[in-house]
């Protein structure tokens, strides 16, 4: 009896080691890919796409979503204390928010069906909850929140948007046509580079 309560608490101390080694792991690669950012030709020079959100979805999908929770908060710590704040942690915390509204729903979906179509539906569900969720934190506290770290009025962000975009001549346009086509982007080509390229990488978490 003891030999087999050793064996199963053994059993679980190794995958408890490997599930921290496996969220560090992809936290990291999530931090590095923070640093690569592509400029967009319809968005503000401060909007910029990177692909971080990448080894977090790979992670919910292969850990499940709480994992991916984890790996999105320990990301957005990471770089929180490698690179600091303007914005007193609200940016960062928003940015967790609008991480985990992607993978989050797509792993807790995926969890239930794994199968192609389960994680097709997943990433669709998470683009659209990303693409609502984001517009709405954006308008009602990055924005604002990044006007006052950088002493500016609000109506400065929206002439750096009606600058790129002349359609932008107010907050509501400025979501409308900057903050959304940004996360529509960005949570579609997140979910196409996972799609390639999980089935391919996913043994290497069952090892």
């Amino acid at each position: 009896m003891n030999t087999q309560t050793n064996s199963v608490t053994g059993v679980q101390t190794r995958v408890g080691v490997r599930t921290i080694v496996q969220v560090g792991m992809l936290a990291a690669i999530s931090v590095v890919l923070m640093l690569f950012e592509i400029p967009l030709p319809f968005a503000p020079s401060f909007y910029e796409i990177d692909f971080s959100e990448v080894p977090v979805l790979v992670g919910a999908f292969a850990m499940g979503p709480v994992a991916g929770m984890v790996i999105e908060l320990v990301k957005i710590l990471l770089n929180f204390v490698i690179t600091g704040t303007d914005t007193a942690g609200v940016g960062e915390l928003a940015n967790f928010i609008i991480g985990c509204s992607l993978c989050v729903p797509a792993a807790m979906i995926y969890k239930k069906k794994k199968t192609r179509k389960g994680a097709l539906t997943g990433m669709a569900t998470g683009t659209v909850l990303m693409v609502v969720i984001g517009c709405f934190i954006n308008a009602y506290v990055m924005l604002p929140v990044y006007a006052k770290a950088f002493g500016l009025p609000i109506e400065a962000l929206i002439q750096m948007g009606t600058a790129v975009n002349p359609n932008i001549t107010s907050l509501t346009s400025f979501v409308i046509f900057a903050v959304a086509p940004f996360n529509l982007l960005k949570a579609v080509l997140v979910s196409l580079v996972v799609l390639l390229i999980y089935k391919k990488i996913s043994p290497i978490f069952k090892m």
